[in-house]
């Protein structure tokens, strides 16, 4: 066996090892690496969500996810607003002053929106976290007085909130619903988890 045949041996064996420590090196450094960035699911737990309502007719409400929560966006009738001012006799906190649940400045209202005609709210009763149901009906119904001016029925233990979120007295919900931050980038594009007080 001449030295020019064991040099070239050696050289493609020396070759072959850095290669294959290289590749099992970046095998173990790839998922290493990657647990720096966060996950897509953990960047969709917090990130804002764009909504499109050009398609929502009054009266209809659809129910998004943000930060694991439902949150609904009711586009009210006039007949749904005008019952606004006279439900508020009967709510336990219609000006939203209770603060265990504070909501943003712009939604401080009898309508506690930024628009009138849009509700924004998240669907989990402040009580123990049940989802209330719709009741966006007036009337007589199951579980309900007889003059329902039209809301939202807890089903767990009957706390009952008006068309804007807003608790009626002596339920066991110690709150209104609360309003996530939210602001309209556009007529029809509303926007769930920003707002100018806090972006």
């Amino acid at each position: 066996m001449s030295e020019a045949t064991v040099d070239n041996g050696r050289r493609s064996w020396l070759i072959t090892s850095c290669a294959m420590g290289g590749a099992g090196a970046a095998a173990v450094a790839v998922p290493f690496v990657s647990t720096f960035s966060p996950s897509e699911r953990a960047k969709a737990a917090g990130a804002s969500v764009e909504v499109d309502i050009s398609k929502l007719a009054p009266g209809e409400k659809i129910t998004v996810e943000w930060r694991g929560k439902p949150v609904w966006v009711l586009r009210r009738t006039p007949e749904m607003l005008a019952t606004l001012e006279k439900d508020e006799p009967n709510l336990a906190d219609p000006e939203s002053d209770r603060t265990a649940y504070p909501i943003p400045a712009y939604a401080k209202n009898r309508h506690r929106s930024i628009k009138p005609e849009y509700f924004v709210g998240i669907g989990i009763c402040p009580h123990l976290g049940c989802s209330p149901t719709d009741k966006l009906a007036p009337g007589a119904q199951p579980s309900l007085p007889e003059d329902w001016p039209g809301g939202f029925l807890c089903p767990c233990h009957g706390s009952t909130f008006d068309v804007a979120g807003r608790v009626f007295k002596n339920k066991p919900s110690p709150d209104n619903l609360p309003v996530p931050p939210h602001m309209y980038l556009s007529d029809t594009t509303l926007l769930i988890g920003e707002d100018t007080e806090t972006a």
